[in-house]
Formats: structure tokens, C-alpha cells, sequence
């Protein structure tokens, strides 16, 4: 009994004492949302049980996948389409009953083709948030706690002890309330102790991410994609950076063709903390349940609303899944969850315009210098590159793409030994740099809901009319040589240039399109009934 006691004192003092960097015993400070690794280090480092017990809860869960493995790789089929099939799914089942940390990280390896084999990454774009609700009586006892309220004098309704979570996610949950003016906003209420969760985990994670790239011999920075994967989840956890983020957004497309069309709910500011995020309550339908006509043309202003976020604006809304793209009864298009987002770099922009130009308009031989001066290719390996059939074989992969049908058109497995192909001829001349990660989950969401009601939808044409239309408008000399480019091919830097008709008539069918997709759906007649959503 003695050493019971003992064992549970030492866990108590383990687990609640606090650390001496970190107010209230936080691991990165109190109401610090801001990844920061070493600082975690600190903490648990005082905390060894906590760290013990958690791996040794994610080693148990993970045994069984990890002996499937072993067993496959032993009876040599590990590689058997239908057996890793099979263990991709089991790997998404697996992930799930982790919990939150690790379902986020499943969904960013669902763009690393780098680390994961082609039906693994297909499986892993199939894996959702599904986390069960927790108490209301709990979300009530933190909004009154944040906001320093009693509940029932500022919500009317929607937040009683017996109402029912609108939605349940694996680092939050929303509400449907209403406020005693009236009016209908949404209530998004963080998961309690979730920045202890997430921390743990991804210190974890951390730890051992040296050991799993000598023991798998991988060539990619794994540290430096956890510590990436750290900040996109922990900045996650800001509901104040979230609103910010949101305004920013408003402020920064006023200046655009799209202002007064795609629009961020309005954010209640009294009613927002780091933890509480209350916002307008939106009427409308996922943008996929519209019909086919409208779902068309929303695909297209979405395109184009993206675009224009990673190629203008300060911020990328980073996590554009069917729920968070909401159609209006008025025709808007209107994006919710504002919280994970990257910032993109202006000469990235510049560049990512001039790569964009060059695949819409077929000019792949300046693709390698592309790929040097965004990160993908090593600086000093573009004249290796010229030299080698690495630019036939990516003009290749990206004709197949353009022509449309996204990976159901494309055998994924050879694109995969393309590529590996290419690494072991070459060595690893292409990576995948940090920043783009997020970009990929971004679009690769937006071709899925384009497919579903397009087989033949090609995201590379349908970024044409953005394209087309900052050609022609903005002034900077950079995009000028883009222009030149496009309009003349290779031949634009000689003086009996002449410009390609097809071109330019592809640009001027380009800008039109811009046009009359960047109004969406207003002053449009539809036919849609499913718009008319209950008033509930």
C-alpha cells in the first residue's frame, strides 16, 4: 500500500506541478498558442510519467499494424495491391483511435508522396474528423469561464444544458445559439486540455522522428515536417488568431473581383477568446449538394477565390474540405473555419504565377529553373536536370493531368515509380518544401469536390481564367515576362517573335471566364431547392 501511495503521489506531482517557464503549468505558457518545441521539451522533461504512459498507450494501439507489417514484409507481400490495400485502411482506423494529434497528421501525409506509397495516400485523403461530441454542461462551465458570463443572459437558446452540438471535430465543437438581440451566431468551443493533447503528442513524435528516418533510411527532414505539422495544429488552437485571420481576409478582398461574392462570417469580437470563437450564424448548403449547373460554377469562383489567396492575398485558408465551403441562399460562397492557414512568401507568389503560366500554356521546358526557385529542386541542379529525362518525364505526368479526371485518369503506381525512377538514376533531385504541403492539401480538396460532379474536371485548366485575367492586369515586370511568355512561347525573347493565336485566344476565352465565374451565382436563376435550408 505504502508503494502505491508513493507511486501515486510521484504521478500527481508529475503531472500537476508546474513548470517554471510555463504559467499554470502550460506547455507553452499560459494561453501561448504558439508551437514552440524546446519550450515543450522543458516541460515535459519534468512530467517523464505523462511522456511514458502516452507512448506506451500509442505503442500498444499501434503494435498490432506494425507486426501486419512485418508479417507482409516476411511473406514478401508488402507491396500486393490488395494487401496494402487493406493496411492503408487499417492505418486511417488506427489513427482515429490515437485521437486528435494523429488524425491531423494523417491528413497532412495524405500529400506526402515523398514518405507514403500511392494507395496509402489515397486512403488517407478518405480519413475525416470524426470525434464524438463531449458535455454541453462542460462547454457551458468554459464559455462562462472565457467570456466570464452566465450563460443564459447572453444566449437565449442553442446553449441550455440540453442542446445539441451542431457539429464535433477533434479540437472543437459548435453550437447553433441565439442571442437575447435575436440574431443566430455560432459558438465553436475548444476541447478541454486539447493544448496538453496535442503537445504531448507531438513532442512524442518529435522525439523519436530522428530514429524512424535512420531506421527507414528517409532522405526527408522529418523533423522539420513534425515541427511544421506542430505549428499548423498548435495555431490551430487560437480562436483569436482564427477570427484575425478571418477579418483579414474580408478586409484584404474588398480590393478584388470577387468582394461582395465570397465572403468569411462576421466575428462576434465581444463574444471571442482564445478558446470561444463566436461568428454569424451562415444559412446554406455544403457547396457539393447543389446541382449540377450551380455546382459548376461554384467549383470555378472557389478556384478562383483560392487562387487568388495564394497568389495576392496576405493568407491561404488551408482546410477548404465540402463543410467548410457553404453555398447561400443568395448564391455566395461562403468559407468557415478560418483556423489553419499558411503565408506564402511574394516572391513564391511571383514564382508560383510565372509555374502556373508556364503548365497552363504548355511551355514545360522552363519548368525545371520553376521548380529550382520554389524549392522542389536544389539550386545548382536545374543544368543537371537539362541534361536528363527528368523534364520528359514530368512534361509527361502533367499532360496527363491536364487533360482532366485528377488520379482516377492516372495510374497513380507508375506516376509513384516515375518518380522513383528518376531518384534512383538521379539521386533525390525533387522535394517537397515545407510551405507547399498545405497548399497541395488545399487544391488536392478542391479537384475531389470538382470530380464529384465532373469526372473530366482539370484543376491545371480550370486555373486558366485567374491566370489569364492577372496577366493581363497586373502591371509588375515579373508578370509581364509571364505574360511574354504565354503569348510567345519559347520565341519571346526573339525580335521575329511571333504571337501564337491560340494563345492568346485561350487568354482572351480565360478572362471571360474570370468574369462571369468571380459573380458566382448572384443575379442568377437556379433551379436548386436544397438552398432553402431550414431556418431551424
Amino acid at each position: 500500500e505504502l508503494i502505491g501511495i508513493f507511486l501515486s503521489f510521484l504521478v500527481v506531482s508529475l503531472v500537476f506541478t508546474p513548470d517554471e517557464n510555463s504559467i499554470d503549468g502550460e506547455p507553452y505558457g499560459y494561453n501561448n498558442f504558439k508551437y514552440n518545441p524546446i519550450e515543450s521539451k522543458k516541460y515535459y522533461q519534468k512530467r517523464p510519467l505523462v511522456v511514458l504512459f502516452r507512448s506506451i498507450e500509442i505503442a500498444t494501439k499501434s503494435s498490432k499494424f506494425g507486426l501486419q507489417l512485418l508479417y507482409d514484409y516476411l511473406n514478401n507481400q508488402l507491396f500486393d495491391p490488395l494487401i496494402e490495400s487493406q493496411r492503408a485502411d487499417e492505418l486511417c482506423q488506427l489513427l482515429n483511435e490515437l485521437g486528435p494529434t494523429f488524425i491531423k497528421v494523417g491528413q497532412s501525409l495524405s500529400i506526402r508522396t515523398d514518405l507514403l506509397r500511392p494507395l496509402y495516400i489515397k486512403s488517407l485523403t478518405q480519413l475525416q474528423d470524426r470525434v464524438p461530441s463531449f458535455s454541453t454542461l462542460i462547454s457551458r462551465e468554459i464559455i462562462q469561464n472565457e467570456l466570464n458570463i452566465n450563460v443564459d443572459d447572453v444566449f437565449i437558446s442553442g446553449l441550455d444544458s440540453q442542446a445539441n452540438v451542431v457539429a464535433a471535430a477533434s479540437l472543437g465543437q459548435v453550437f447553433k445559439a441565439k442571442l437575447n438581440d435575436g440574431s443566430y451566431v455560432a459558438v465553436k468551443v475548444q476541447r478541454p486540455d486539447i493544448i496538453k493533447s496535442v503537445s504531448l503528442d507531438m513532442h512524442i513524435l518529435r522525439s523519436i522522428s530522428p530514429y524512424i528516418k535512420a531506421l527507414f533510411r528517409l532522405e526527408s527532414d522529418l523533423v522539420g515536417i513534425v515541427d511544421d505539422w506542430g505549428r499548423g495544429f498548435v495555431n490551430e488552437l487560437d480562436y483569436l488568431a482564427e477570427a484575425e485571420n478571418s477579418q483579414i481576409f474580408m478586409k484584404s478582398i474588398e480590393s478584388t473581383p470577387l468582394n461582395g461574392t465570397v465572403f468569411a462570417p462576421d466575428v462576434i469580437t465581444s463574444l471571442t477568446t482564445h478558446k470561444i470563437l463566436t461568428t454569424k450564424w451562415i444559412d446554406g448548403d455544403r457547396l457539393e449538394l447543389s446541382n449540377q449547373k450551380d455546382i459548376s460554377i461554384l467549383c470555378s469562383l472557389a478556384m478562383n477565390t483560392y487562387l487568388t489567396m495564394l497568389l495576392s492575398l496576405p493568407l491561404l485558408h488551408c482546410d477548404p474540405h465540402p463543410g467548410n465551403l457553404k453555398r447561400t441562399p443568395d448564391g455566395k460562397l461562403c468559407i468557415l473555419d478560418w483556423g489553419l492557414v499558411t503565408r506564402i512568401d511574394t516572391d513564391i507568389q511571383t514564382t508560383l504565377i510565372s509555374h502556373v503560366s508556364h503548365l497552363v500554356s504548355k511551355d514545360y521546358a522552363k519548368i525545371p529553373n520553376d521548380l529550382v526557385k520554389l524549392g522542389f529542386v536544389p539550386k545548382g541542379k536545374e543544368e543537371f536536370m537539362a541534361g536528363t529525362d527528368v523534364v520528359e518525364v514530368l512534361t509527361d505526368i502533367y499532360g496527363r493531368w491536364a487533360l482532366g479526371g485528377g488520379a482516377t485518369r492516372i495510374d497513380i503506381n507508375a506516376v509513384f515509380n516515375q518518380i522513383n525512377g528518376l531518384a534512383d538514376r538521379y539521386g533525390r533531385l525533387l522535394q517537397i518544401p515545407p510551405y507547399f504541403a498545405y497548399i497541395a492539401r488545399a487544391f488536392a480538396v478542391l479537384e475531389g469536390i470538382g470530380l464529384s460532379y465532373d469526372p473530366d474536371y482539370s484543376i491545371l485548366n480550370e486555373c486558366l481564367p485567374y491566370i489569364a485575367q492577372r496577366l493581363l492586369t497586373d502591371p509588375s515586370s515579373n508578370t509581364e515576362e509571364s505574360l511574354k511568355s504565354f503569348i510567345f512561347g519559347i520565341e519571346k525573347d526573339n525580335d521575329s517573335r511571333i504571337i501564337n493565336s491560340d494563345r492568346l485566344e485561350l487568354l482572351i476565352k480565360g478572362v471571360n471566364n474570370y468574369t462571369k465565374s468571380s459573380k458566382g451565382l448572384i443575379n442568377q436563376s437556379s433551379t436548386d431547392t436544397t438552398t432553402n435550408q431550414s431556418k431551424e
